[in-house]
């Protein structure tokens, strides 16, 4: 199953990287510069077997659901609906402390997995995937530890729990 991965150092804790990672509405729209709109399905806050539904920015909508909740240390997604070309996807991300230049902070890694169908496609597909969703998730990530630099991002997210 192909992956891509990308990590990121931030000045913040694992609780407070967390948090921002699962913010909704506004704030996440602050930040999150891949989705158009998001939302929880049928619940007012994440946590394992909760569902959400994605549009990203481009186009394509996904519902997934929460395969894992463990906060501040990790969360994990599995695709329930998304678009035509995925058999399957799934995104994990985990949080660890980690110091560097002397500043007490966070890594936080992101995983996506991913199958192509149909498979007689994957020969072609899996490498612009691989391209596109690399690409994809550094910026991503990239903007997500904006988003933990933002004095606005973090009051929010600590107004909202």
């Amino acid at each position: 199953m192909p992956q891509v991965v990308a990590d990121v150092w931030v000045p913040v804790s694992p609780e407070t990287a967390f948090a921002v990672s699962q913010t909704t509405g506004e704030t996440r729209l602050r930040w999150d510069r891949f989705i158009r709109h998001q939302h929880l399905i049928d619940a007012d806050r994440p946590g394992k077997g909760v569902r959400t539904f994605t549009r990203a920015r481009l186009g394509p909508s996904m519902i997934s659901q929460y395969a894992s909740y463990r906060p501040p240390t990790s969360v994990g997604m599995t695709m329930v609906k998304g678009p035509w070309f995925f058999a399957s996807f799934g995104g994990g991300w985990r949080f660890t402390p980690a110091t560097q230049d002397g500043v007490d902070g966070c890594r936080a890694t992101w995983k996506y997995s991913y199958t192509i169908k149909p498979a007689w496609l994957r020969f072609v597909a899996e490498p612009i995937g691989q391209w596109l969703l690399g690409r994809e998730i550094r910026a991503r990530i990239a903007a997500w530890a904006d988003g933990c630099r933002d004095p606005e991002v973090l009051a929010a997210t600590w107004a909202d729990s």
